[in-house]
């Protein structure tokens, strides 16, 4: 996908988030944010957009020192719908105005303002799945989505640290785990060094692949996970339990167990 799509996206998921949200009892449960409720969660992903937005509309080139934004908050619980399509409508503003190609710091992989817009859309899409699930909906997710969720999960996650601390106990020695779509093309590997851990590039997992002996085809990782795009991105993010009957693991369980302890974010 590229920007101009994530900015649809953006749009799109807010959208619905809002629609599953409006005339729900803002007091329910969100089992998959323990704690928190619709009204919680609305919150969070209106502040979202709208922290990101300050964040377009100053271009900043060096991390915040600060994370203060006035987010105008409504007074009533039940204006925060309405207050989430006005966060996504002035981060859609700000968006059409800035050069996603424009340098600008992030906390990712990608140093550029299309980072933020990218963010902002999986950080949408993932909240309105909780939304659902609260509600008893099953969240779907376009698999082209899904497909693009996932590398961006998986191309950042390294980089998650300061406010994923468990990610930084995903060490191994030199092992890997392969992510699989079933339902089409979408393959990711990681690999687990004592130091750290990394997407693998398509190039370098190319090399992987064919070992040592030059030979076409797949050699297997350590550990795999196999299930369709829209499972894995909702797995990924600690929404599904990567035991259940969606999904195919093989090989090393304990590495399995290591990743989905301290992946999550």
């Amino acid at each position: 996908m590229n920007p101009a799509q994530h900015t649809a996206a953006v749009a799109a998921e807010a959208a619905g988030f809002v629609a599953t949200v409006k005339a729900a009892d803002l007091s329910a449960p969100v089992p998959t944010c323990p704690g928190w409720t619709l009204a919680d969660l609305t919150r969070h992903v209106g502040s979202v957009h709208r922290w990101f937005t300050e964040l377009l509309r100053q271009r900043i080139q060096q991390p915040p020192t600060s994370r203060d934004v006035d987010l105008r908050l409504p007074q009533e619980r039940d204006g925060l719908p309405d207050w989430l399509a006005a966060s996504a409508a002035e981060a859609a503003e700000v968006i059409a105005a800035t050069d996603t190609d424009a340098p600008m710091w992030a906390w990712g992989v990608d140093q550029h303002a299309r980072f933020w817009v990218r963010r902002m859309l999986f950080e949408t899409l993932v909240h309105r799945a909780d939304a659902e699930l609260a509600l008893g909906i099953t969240p779907h997710i376009d698999r082209p989505l899904a497909v693009d969720g996932i590398d961006e999960f998986l191309t950042n996650l390294p980089f998650a640290s300061p406010f994923a601390p468990l990610t930084a106990q995903l060490r191994a020695p030199d092992r890997t785990i392969r992510f699989s779509c079933t339902d089409g093309d979408g393959d990711w590997l990681v690999g687990l060094r004592p130091d750290g851990f990394a997407l693998i590039a398509q190039d370098a997992q190319d090399a992987h692949d064919a070992g040592d002996t030059g030979g076409a085809g797949r050699r297997a990782a350590d550990a795999t996970v196999r299930g369709t795009a829209e499972d894995l991105l909702l797995l990924l993010y600690g929404r599904l339990d990567h035991r259940g009957d969606s999904f195919d693991l093989r090989g090393d369980q304990d590495l399995l167990t290591l990743w989905f302890t301290h992946s999550a974010f």
